[in-house]
Formats: C-alpha cells, structure tokens, sequence
C-alpha cells in the first residue's frame, strides 16, 4: 500500500524589538549573564500588570499582511495555562481566538510550478524563560532557570497541512524565513533559537482522507534537522502501518546525533491549557487605516524582487532566485549594478557581471569562510568587487588572476589597484614571452602534441592550460590559443 505524507508547521519567531512584550527589559540577551535582563513582570512578581509591545504587534501586522492574511479588526490576549517552570507566573500570555491575521498563503515552487500554502494564523505571545538541564557529581540530575528570554516579543506562524514532503517542509520554512528577514522583523536565526519550528506529521492512504494520528516532531534547530526529522517519522509511521499497528498521537524529540526520533510524552487527549482572556490587558482594535498605512510601507518582497531582477536586469529564473534568496545577496547585487564605473556598459551586462560574481567566486570564499554577505562586505564592498570586475573586463587581468586577486583582497583588506601596483598580475599580452611559454609546453608534453597532430582538437586544451599554469593565471587564453595553434601547424608543415 502506498501512504500519502500530510505535514503542518507550527514556527515561532522572536521578534526583533528592542524591548521585551509586556514590559522594558531589553531583548538583547544572548550575551548577558543568566537573569540580568529580568524585572519584576518578567519574574511574575504578585500585584505587576503587563504593558503590550507597540512595536510587536506591528511587526506582526506586517507578517500577517505579507502572507496575504486577512487582518482581524479586533483582536485580544489569552491565558494559556500550564505548569511548566519556563514561565514564573505559571501561564503564558498567548492568543488562541482572535488572532492578529487569519486565512493567508504562501507559494513554494515544487517541480518547477507554485505551490499554495495555507496559512491558518499569525498571533503573538510572550517567549518562555530557558531551561539548563544539569547533572551533579553524584548523578544527580537538576535544572537551573535562565530568565532573560522570558517576554521577549515571539510570534507565530501556523500553515495548514498542506505540505506533502519533507522536501517542501524545508523549503516553506526558507521561504518564510526569506520573507520575515525581507520585512526585517526577526533575525529568524535557527541556531541562535530566534527561528524554531515543531512539526506535525501524520500519514494516510493514498485516496483516502481519514490521517493516521499524527506525531508533533520537536528539537528541530535547523533546516537540515527538520528534513531528517521529517523523513525519519515517515519511514516509522509507515512501518508501523505496515505491521498492522496503529501509531499513537504523541510528542516525539528529535535527536540528532543518533539521527531518530523518540516518544516525550503522549498526546492521546489534547492537553487542557485552560485558555480564557487575559485580565490585564485590554483588547486591540486594529483600525483599517493604519492597517493600510502598514501595508503601504512594507518592503519589496522576495516574489516581486526575482520578478524584477528578471524583467529590469534580464536575469534568468535560476540567477534571480538565487541572488534573491537572502535580502544582503540581493542588496548587494542592487549595489554593484549601481556602482558608476562601468559606465557605459548597460544595466543588464553590469547585473550579469555582478551576479557571476556574486554567485561564483564570493559565495566560494563565503563558504570557505563560514560567513555571510554582511561580513563579506566589511571586506570587499560592491565598489572594490565592481573595480576588479572592470579591470578582467578591460583584460588588463586575467580571469583566473581576478579569482586569486579577490581572495587576497579578502585576506588582506588590500583593493585592486593596490594589489596590482605592486606587480605580477596584469595580463601578459607580450607575444614574445608568451612564445617561450608555449615552446616549454610543447617539448615538455609530446604525447598531447602527438594527439594533436592526430586529429584530436581537445588536446590543444591542454596545452594551453599548461600555458596559462606556466605563467600563473597572467597569460591571455585568447591570445595563447590563436599563438598555440600557429606554433603547432609550423611544426607540422
């Protein structure tokens, strides 16, 4: 029988306001010491009220207008009940009815066609404190409380189960993440935890509509570990089906270094938070004018910037949706387009230039490197990138020169015309000496002459790389090639 994989994601993301939800703590706590960004309402101290975050909740206003949500026009917080010791006043400040947006979608593009991806709601709550799980001497185990995260504005997504593979779990959770980066309302970081996903997943027959009881996949800290996560629960659901068990609604952890995921805690009977409206705080009546004036002011979106990378620049479908695949890429991208020197060389031509480059060899060092653009940028701004992009265009470097000039200029801060100043990179276009080069070439590689002479064209290829080895990169191919074969049809005559 084969089994049909139903998935529905249920992300948090903290928001990136520079006070917590319901009082003035800062949220930059990563960095501090445990409990040093606390005061009395994050503690749950008796007789404090709560005071809501402005700034959050527009922020959440943008999210929910980006994923084409309806935004609620009244709207209110919840108590969500439980007794966990991640929140002192033992409930969280949540929303369960009236949600700041409700019923929107996003696209994913799966087998080269888009995707609807229901989004059921986008509500606001408070993040919990972090708990440091610990061991004594003896084997003892304890748990100390962190509380500095406790309060911070966190905001969450909830899709539908409209998601059929792990494969477009992944790529809904980077096309969201793309999205709350674009709008710059979360650092939507998943190591750092600003970015966190559980999963629901539960299987069917295929034709059939009724799920198998689902499984809640938790512990997932980065995209990777959903996907396995996700493939590893479709492989047991299915296995346990074919036994003719039946799976049991549950929570399950994954771990990563064993590469499985393991039962927490039954789900059998949805658990009672107890939800009722919250007491301290009054209900927000979201007018449509400032709604309107909210989605006037939101930013280019991913969709729309690859769109236009495509019809401004005549870039390709593969290019656009890379280089837009992060907004500090497609901003530095924008930047190097608009760099002056070029000159007359049209938009389209500088685009392509920027975009090869941006997409080869910056995204090679980057890798190497372990970093991303803004970083790479503190090194090499567009101007320095554009500068030696005109001098291999202008040939006064050769291209393998430029790659090896840009790492330098990487490692050293040096720009290009510096590194060319101090010589030995501008590009050999002497005959004479690139003459010598090939005469070495030649006596030291006979066999690939004696292929040559035999009719085999692919051997002239060699030698002039030969060549262009001999001379570092610094020999003109053009001009090695054009003198290679000349040299190679006087020996023969």
């Amino acid at each position: 029988m084969n089994y049909e994989t139903v998935i529905g994601l249920e992300v948090h993301a903290q928001l990136d306001t520079r006070s917590k939800m319901f009082c003035r703590c800062s949220t930059d706590y990563a960095a501090a010491p445990p409990n040093t960004h606390v005061c009395q309402v994050c503690l749950g101290m008796p007789g404090v009220l709560p005071v809501i975050n402005q700034r959050a909740v527009e922020f959440t206003v943008m999210t929910a207008l980006a994923l084409n949500c309806t935004i609620s026009e009244y709207t209110r917080f919840d108590r969500k009940n439980y007794p966990y010791p991640d929140l002192m006043k033992g409930y969280q400040i949540s929303q369960s009815y009236n949600p700041v947006g409700y019923g929107g979608y996003l696209t994913i593009d799966v087998d080269g066609e888009e995707k609807k991806i229901g989004i059921d709601n986008v509500h606001l709550e408070e993040d919990v404190a972090k708990l440091l799980h610990r061991t004594t001497a003896k084997g003892e185990p304890f748990s100390l409380v962190d509380v500095n995260r406790a309060g911070v504005p966190l905001m969450e997504v909830v899709c539908e189960p409209d998601l059929r593979s792990p494969e477009e779990a992944r790529r809904y959770l980077v096309k969201l993440r793309n999205i709350l980066r674009y709008l710059g309302v979360s650092t939507a970081n998943m190591e750092e935890g600003s970015f966190r996903c559980d999963a629901n997943i539960s299987i069917r027959p295929e034709g059939t509509t009724e799920l198998m009881p689902k499984s809640e996949v938790k512990n997932l800290n980065s995209f990777r570990a959903v996907y396995n996560a996700l493939e590893y629960e479709v492989k047991r659901q299915i296995k346990v089906a074919e036994q003719g068990k039946r799976t049991v609604q549950e929570t399950r952890g994954w771990l990563e270094e064993k590469g499985i995921t393991v039962s927490q805690r039954s789900k059998e009977y949805a658990h009672d938070y107890r939800y009722f409206p919250e007491p301290d705080l009054p209900p927000l009546t979201l007018g449509r004018d400032r709604v309107e004036e909210i989605k006037a002011g939101l930013p280019e979106l991913p969709d729309a910037r690859r769109s236009r990378f495509m019809e401004e620049y005549g870039l390709s479908l593969y290019e656009a949706s890379l280089l837009t695949g992060s907004k500090e890429m497609a901003d530095y991208e924008e930047e190097f387009v608009g760099v002056g020197e070029p000159g007359s060389i049209p938009k389209a031509e500088r685009a392509k230039m920027g975009g090869n480059w941006i997409l080869g060899e910056v995204s090679r060092i980057m890798n190497a490197s372990n970093i991303d653009i803004p970083e790479f940028k503190d090194r090499i701004s567009a101007e320095k990138l554009v500068r030696l992009a005109v001098l291999n265009l202008e040939e006064t470097v050769s291209a393998a020169t430029a790659k090896s000039m840009l790492e330098e200029m990487f490692n050293t801060g040096k720009d290009a015309d510096t590194l060319l100043k101090e010589g030995g990179r501008s590009q050999i276009r002497d005959t004479g000496q690139i003459d010598e080069a090939i005469v070495q070439a030649i006596a030291a590689n006979p066999q690939a002459v004696s292929d040559y002479r035999a009719g085999k064209e692919q051997a002239i290829k060699f030698l002039v790389g030969q060549v262009i080895k001999v001379t570092r990169g610094r020999a003109n191919p053009q001009l090695v090639n054009e003198l290679m074969k000349k040299k190679l049809e006087e020996e023969i005559e």
